[in-house]
């Protein structure tokens, strides 16, 4: 059975979409590997390490959770 063909919404290029295709399954390989390469930068790691804003980011889901509706 062939794969079904797509066409990207980044580059318009026509591809294949096959089951291991890492990404979005209406990008083609190459623009799911950049996009995948922008989210792997770095940063994601320095936000969650910080110590002042994981205390805010709990102080905040306390305070949703807990508040009392008026």
């Amino acid at each position: 059975m062939p794969f079904p063909k797509k066409t990207c919404v980044v580059c318009g290029e026509e591809f294949e979409l096959r089951p291991d295709k890492p990404g979005f399954a209406n990008r083609c390989w190459a623009c799911s590997e950049a996009d995948e390469e922008e989210k792997s930068g770095g940063n994601l790691v320095d936000r969650e390490s910080d110590p002042a804003l994981n205390e805010a980011r709990r102080k905040t889901m306390r305070d949703m959770l807990y508040r009392k509706e008026s």
